[in-house]
């Protein structure tokens, strides 16, 4: 008598945060999230190998929650097949950067199931609202470029490019810093969007994004802690001992 086949279940990551617009979701503390996920993965024959919890923070891309990052490792690492979460909004409330992660699931050819929208990429359903979504976030990174680009045409019309004639892209840079991203994580993010630096070239460096801040070295000083150019003046005035 030939044993019956039971099909595999497939291993997946379900992913959980709690910030500052819990009181606009449905479900938002983790036991509820949880619930969801866990109910979700059941009726689907999925298999949760972990629920990865986190605060979310005030400031920051999705892809730079340790978390999230974390839990796209297992899928990196092959351990997962996808991730389940209580509503899309749990990954990011940025259009664009849902729009990345998305991006990064599919070409893993991860499973993604948001379980307060029924949607799942195993069905056609699923991956025809992914694919929506990622075509959105795409036209909203190419609208954010382009405004950029236009304001550093008319910058360029006035004279001397300085990122203080674009206000939007000003604020931009200096929210990627108060948020904690190193120079070359905002010269990557923009490079990334296409978008072109102040002087109308095309690759940002950490010292594009530097300049663009508004950010001055600090000046050198003698083994004492006193600036240089303090010495040198004091120099000149015939104070120096």
């Amino acid at each position: 008598m030939s044993e019956r086949c039971v099909p595999r279940a497939i291993p997946v990551v379900g992913y959980a945060t709690v910030g500052t617009q819990d009181e606009q979701l449905p479900h938002g503390g983790f036991e509820g999230q949880a619930e969801m996920i866990e109910s979700a993965c059941e009726r689907r024959g999925l298999s949760l190998l972990e629920l990865v919890r986190e605060r979310e923070p005030r400031r920051g891309g999705a892809l730079e929650r340790p978390g999230l990052g974390y839990a796209l490792g297992l899928i990196a690492a092959g351990k997962a097949e996808g991730l389940v979460v209580a509503e899309l909004a749990r990954l990011t409330h940025s259009v664009s950067d849902l729009g990345r992660v998305l991006g990064w699931l599919s070409r893993c050819d991860a499973r993604l199931v948001a379980a307060g929208l029924e949607l799942d990429t195993e069905a056609e359903a699923g991956r025809l609202a992914v694919r929506t979504i990622m075509e959105i976030s795409q036209w909203e990174r190419e609208r954010l470029a382009e405004r950029t680009r236009e304001g550093m045409r008319a910058a360029r019309q006035k004279g001397p490019s300085n990122v203080a004639d674009d206000p939007e892209l000003a604020e931009r840079i200096a929210q990627m810093r108060t948020d904690g991203m190193t120079l070359q994580a905002i010269a990557d993010r923009l490079n990334a969007e296409g978008v072109p630096t102040v002087r109308g070239g095309a690759k940002w460096r950490p010292s594009s994004v530097q300049a663009a801040a508004g950010y001055r070295r600090r000046p050198a000083s003698d083994k004492f802690g006193i600036p240089i150019r303090e010495i040198s003046a004091t120099k000149r005035m015939g104070l120096s001992a």
